[in-house]
């Protein structure tokens, strides 16, 4: 089993430059994005403030409006790029809510298909069959670029 990584796994995916291995697939001013490791769902991603926080509250305006903003760009990104029938967004705040990492806030984007199989793993033996990492990595990557290069517009809102 490997070694328990020191200090926060966000904050020090952040601080290195290498985005594909840390699969980073978008750097804002305030926040990042960066896909899940151990996705529920392929494509499931995460936005997180650059800045490490624990609480919304500590969030500055501009850090809470950045945060919002990417999660609708995120999901805008997720639609073209997996055509999902549904997302599931949320956050764990603290240990008790389940947070996996309570000591940086963020935002869990988990696109969801009307058919999807989650639900196998319970029920028996069978394994939730999902895309390789690199390849969502590459895909998401691809999204974000186009949509923020101007390749492909988003969706207007009223």
């Amino acid at each position: 089993m490997g070694e328990k990584e020191k200090g926060c796994i966000f904050c020090n995916r952040i601080k290195k430059r290498s985005d594909s291995k840390n699969l980073i697939v978008y750097r804002g001013k305030k926040v990042i994005v960066i896909l899940n490791k151990f996705p529920y769902n392929s494509g499931h991603s995460m936005v997180v403030p650059r800045r490490h926080l624990c609480s919304l509250s500590d969030l500055t305006d501009r850090e809470a409006a950045e945060f919002f903003d990417v999660i609708r760009l995120t999901v805008d990104v997720t639609k073209n790029v997996f055509n999902p029938d549904s997302f599931n967004i949320g956050m764990n705040m603290g240990r008790g809510s389940g947070a996996g990492v309570p000591e940086h806030i963020h935002m869990h984007i988990v696109p969801r298909w009307n058919e999807d199989t989650n639900f196998m793993p319970v029920i028996g033996d069978t394994e939730v069959v999902s895309f390789p990492l690199d390849m969502i990595y590459n895909k998401m990557k691809k999204g974000f670029d186009d949509i923020c290069h101007g390749a492909k517009s988003r969706p207007k809102r009223s």
